[in-house]
């Protein structure tokens, strides 16, 4: 019988998601607890792409990749836990609820995303999540969101 996955560091991440620079936004998911809840951090540097614009010397992570960052870890969270770790796993958005931005992330901050399952079986196709994004236990953004989990052959 094999162990379950607690964590994935980023060579586990690359073999789940299609994701790659400059849009791969997480370095390593632990506390995965099965397909229920996982905890994800992200090194934010200002060596990522979107600082050149965003804002030109007044850096901040734009919003959006925040609740994507909280995205792919929960789909690193479900395609760990159910052994889909040879790139087939496609995630699509299909819905933002609630999103709420509470405090800037900048470079050299370590963004650490907390999600959870609130719909979803390893059958189904469309899953929710709720997720909190974390500054030094500070709330930097919430939102929950709806997936649809697509499997290629």
């Amino acid at each position: 019988m094999t162990e379950p996955v607690t964590n994935a560091d980023i060579q586990l991440i690359q073999k789940i998601l299609p994701h790659r620079y400059p849009f791969l936004l997480v370095d390593k998911v632990h506390s995965i607890n099965g397909t229920q809840s996982a905890v994800g951090i992200k090194n934010v540097t200002m060596n990522e792409p979107h600082f050149q614009g965003h804002f030109p010397g007044n850096p901040i992570m734009p919003g959006v990749t925040i609740v994507e960052a909280m995205a792919q870890t929960t789909a690193v969270m479900v395609g760990a836990s159910l052994g889909l770790t040879e790139g087939n796993l496609l995630v699509y958005f299909m819905a933002i609820d609630g999103c709420k931005f509470r405090r800037k992330v900048v470079p050299g901050d370590v963004l650490e995303m907390h999600v959870e399952t609130t719909r979803g079986k390893p059958d189904g196709k469309v899953w929710k999540f709720k997720g909190t994004a974390l500054v030094d236990g500070e709330m930097a953004a919430e939102a929950e969101f709806t997936a649809m989990m697509d499997l290629q052959a």
